[in-house]
């Protein structure tokens, strides 16, 4: 074989590839269904094996002094110690890996129903619902509640996505520990300037490390990326990383020469400031009347933030923009191939991720692929345009990977082997099988 050309696919290869991925799947889909067979077990089992007293609190269990312990979070039942050591030998586990599957379980029946309904139903693989188990077995009551309320779509949830849930869930339930968490995180800020001959070093280098608040470290990167743009102009042949570098001793410079004694901003010979720029985008949501402690989000990383760490950095910021709200809704096609900025922002709150079938990178970091070839009399417009990220773009563009619009946000792809799957605002459905 030509090791410079592509293998060429015959209809017979083609049909037994589809055939193979067809089994597989099959597998996949019984040994789904033998776990949540197991699962229910468990949960039948925890519902007769319930202990009502608090651990270390004895009863007597046929005879035999037995205690019922917590194996899962805030709410959940204590089951009994001797029965649980029973069922982890019969599950073939070890006591402690054992102990934290059964407590994975039933942290989903009894403090997530709305995750364990959706592994019952064969919406949410197993393994995926333990992982959410994980993170939400430390939480109060109503923080878990309210996990899992938003979980109604649990297959179509990032890992990142999840993370940041929990946060947001903290914050509204459990404000205290919010606090007290953020707290405990400003107290670990620091900032490290190594010694030149740190790790045999003589070449009169440092190395620097630290942890800032978000908004100072955000400012910093821009007065870092300013100046070494700068140096750039002005004919510094470096490259981008070491003219960062000579930005920040710059910038360390610059605020060494200011007599930061003398006249305030705004004063008679002060040397003034941009300062801190602020943009906000304020949204009215559901939650926005109920009284619910309201929560703010990090750019385009969608990190939940405190209103208080908001009012924080606002309070010293010298500008604040408030943006408008875009109408997801609207098409405003343009005469050109070149996407604009504005379209861009509307595609990634509209699409928030690569929209190729389980893919989470987030749009902002996505290319925007014409639907409709521009090419071929395709629109530059929301309506024709999608976030896929380089690695899928290239499997739409260059394969028989192919998609339609179903809806403006919502997508039906096609493999090359006729396997479909939506994918939406929801996550990413498994359609139908090829036939044959």
């Amino acid at each position: 074989m030509d090791l410079g050309t592509a293998p060429r696919t015959t209809a017979r290869s083609a049909g037994r590839s589809a055939g193979v991925l067809s089994a597989i799947r099959a597998e996949v889909e019984g040994r789904q269904a033998s776990q949540i067979r197991e699962w229910e077990a468990i949960v039948t089992w925890a519902g007769d094996h319930v202990v009502a007293t608090p651990e270390g609190a004895a009863t007597i269990t046929d005879g035999h002094l037995d205690t019922g312990v917590p194996i899962a979070g805030d709410g959940a039942p204590l089951v009994s110690e001797f029965a649980l050591m029973e069922l982890v030998a019969v599950l073939g586990r070890s006591p402690d890996g054992g102990r934290a599957y059964v407590g994975r379980v039933i942290e989903c029946a009894w403090r997530l129903p709305t995750v364990y309904a959706a592994v019952v139903a064969g919406r949410l693989t197993p393994w995926r619902a333990e992982r959410i188990a994980d993170l939400t077995h430390a939480l109060n009551a109503d923080a878990a509640g309210f996990v899992d309320r938003q979980l109604v779509h649990a297959s179509g949830v990032g890992w990142a996505q999840l993370d940041r849930l929990i946060a947001e869930a903290i914050l509204r339930h459990d404000p205290e520990r919010a606090e007290a968490d953020r707290a405990t995180a400003a107290d670990q800020r620091y900032v490290e300037v190594g010694d030149p001959d740190t790790h045999g070093n003589t070449h009169g280098i440092v190395h620097l490390s630290g942890v800032l608040d978000a908004a100072d470290g955000r400012d910093l990167d821009a007065a870092i990326a300013r100046r070494a743009r700068l140096l750039g102009d002005l004919g510094d042949a470096s490259s981008l990383d070491v003219r960062r570098s000579i930005a920040l001793g710059e910038l360390a410079r610059a605020d060494l020469m200011l007599d930061l004694d003398g006249p305030g901003p705004g004063s008679p010979g002060s040397l003034g400031s941009p300062g801190r720029k602020a943009v906000v985008n304020v949204h009215i949501t559901d939650t926005t009347l109920t009284g619910v402690n309201p929560v703010g989000r990090w750019e385009d990383q969608q990190v939940p933030v405190s209103s208080e760490q908001i009012r924080e950095w606002l309070g010293s910021a010298s500008t604040v923009i408030v943006r408008p709200v875009i109408d997801l809704a609207d098409h405003i096609p343009i005469d050109s191939y070149e996407i604009p900025d504005r379209h861009r922002t509307h595609i990634a709150l509209r699409d928030h991720t690569c929209r190729f079938p389980h893919c989470t990178r987030p749009a902002t970091r996505c290319d925007l692929d014409h639907a409709r070839p521009y090419g071929e009399g395709g629109p530059t417009c929301p309506c024709n345009e999608v976030a896929l990220c380089r690695r899928h773009h290239r499997a739409k563009t260059h394969s028989a990977w192919s998609y339609d619009i179903l809806m403006p946000g919502s997508y039906e792809w096609t493999s090359p082997n006729g396997f479909t799957f939506r994918v939406d605002h929801q996550g990413t459905h498994p359609l139908d099988p090829p036939d044959g």
